[in-house]
């Protein structure tokens, strides 16, 4: 029996942007209200602005990028940790369990108080959140990795390194690629909160600041290119994902 033919990613991008733009000008023509330009005078602004807008996407993709890059660094290791340590388990699960609700961009005001109005309160905020995302994820990755996996290894003669090098970091990647398209995101929606509120750099703050001019095409020539910054993201995280996980069909 054949298998269905599958729509090629970027054909179906295109197809998904063609409904979205239909959408977008239906509901343009039904309300005619000024708040809701077309797609055709959204993308002329976008094309009129693009030197004012691309110093605020550069900044706002430095900040998104640094963020996940230093969550995942720093959780990583630590997933890896607690789920082979039962003792360490035990101390700090609760701490997780009870830290992990919480939703972090509360804390965003002691950021911007400890740290100021730049890059390090945003960073940190954005980090932090993908931070519990990937701990949680990965903490409970190893924990279904079957140990007849590991005592297999450990029978061929593998050391703890061993283990985790072949074994259990191959076994949770496709995992950890899975929470990152989702921590992506959430990234971009904390960025462009963090970046309304404080700061006069990005995009979030392009987006806020148009919007306070009564510049609505202005605004939703910057809502486009923060669009374009999640998807930019995203991709470069499934392309990672079939890079490095070639032998699962995630990420295509």
């Amino acid at each position: 029996m054949s298998k269905p033919s599958r729509i090629h990613p970027v054909l179906g991008y295109i197809i998904a942007l063609g409904i979205i733009v239909l959408g977008w000008e239906l509901t343009s023509l039904v309300l005619q209200s000024p708040a809701v330009p077309s797609p055709l005078t959204t993308f002329e602004v976008l094309s009129q602005e693009l030197k004012t807008l691309a110093p605020h996407f550069v900044i706002s993709s430095y900040r998104v990028v640094a963020s996940i890059l230093i969550g995942t660094a720093l959780a990583f290791p630590i997933a890896l940790l607690l789920s082979r340590n039962e003792k360490s388990d035990a101390i700090f699960a609760p701490f997780l369990f009870l830290s992990y609700p919480i939703p972090k961009v509360v804390l965003l005001p002691v950021f911007l108080v400890l740290m100021g109005l730049g890059d390090a309160a945003k960073i940190t905020l954005i980090s932090v959140t993908v931070f519990f995302q990937v701990l949680m994820a990965m903490r409970d990755a190893v924990k279904q990795i079957p140990e007849s996996y590991i005592t297999s290894a450990k029978s061929f003669g593998a050391g703890s390194w061993d283990v985790y090098k072949h074994v259990i970091i191959p076994a949770v990647m496709p995992d950890l690629f899975a929470t990152l398209r989702i921590a992506s995101g959430t990234g971009v929606a904390l960025l462009f909160i963090a970046e309304s509120i404080a700061g006069t750099t990005g995009l979030g703050y392009l987006i806020m600041n148009a919007w306070s001019l009564v510049d609505y095409p202005q605004m939703f020539a910057a809502i486009v290119a923060m669009a374009l910054l999640g998807v930019i993201v995203y991709e470069i995280i499934a392309c990672l994902e079939r890079k490095i996980c070639a032998w699962t069909k995630a990420g295509n």
